[in-house]
Order: structure tokens, then sequence, then C-alpha cells
């Protein structure tokens, strides 16, 4: 079987998913219970990926030291509450932190 079937068969179902989506999305009360428990879960599942990532990490990170990545995940909380919740600069300064406590000696 051609490559291109298996291309062309997840380019059909990725479409049809969005346009139902599109589709229902007038239909959906963003402020419903089951909307709420959405958001809830997602949230939930992206908290739990970043404490795993703190706390029990795999590949060059898991090389580091535990208190480095406690320390550039509350600089990273510090500048993200400092900055009127920006993501980006939040993102930056943990990262940005932990490299500079892993190039000291």
């Amino acid at each position: 079987m051609s490559a291109w079937w298996f291309i062309l068969v997840g380019a059909l179902v990725t479409y049809a998913w969005r346009g139902a989506g599109v589709a229902l999305s007038g239909r959906i009360d963003p402020n419903s219970a089951l909307m709420r428990w959405t958001a809830c879960v997602a949230y939930a599942l992206l908290a739990g990926l970043i404490t795993r990532l703190i706390v029990a990490p795999q590949g060059a990170l898991g090389e580091t030291a535990l208190w480095m990545r406690l320390v550039a995940a509350g600089i990273s909380l510090l500048v993200y509450f400092l900055c009127r919740r920006s993501i980006p600069l939040g993102v930056a300064a943990g990262a940005g932190s932990l490299m500079i406590m892993t190039a000291l000696p």
C-alpha cells in the first residue's frame, strides 16, 4: 500500500473533525458544566506534565539538580506574575535562569 493513501486518509479524518467542530461550535455553550470540566481537565493535565518535568525529568534535564529546576520554576512564576501574566516572558525567564545556573560552577 502506498504512503499516499495513509496521507490522504489522515487528511480526510483531520478535516472531518475540524469540520464537525466548526459545525457544532455555534451550539456549544462555553459556560456549560461540560466545557468548564473540559477546561479543568486541560489545566490539570498541563500541571501534571509540568510537575513531572520538574520532579522526574528525563534526558539532559534529568542531569540538572532538583534545586536548580525548582529555582528556575520559581523565577518563571515570579516573572510571569510580575509581567502581567506573560507566558513568553515567564518561559524565557525560567529557561534562561536554568541555563545560567547550569553554566556556573
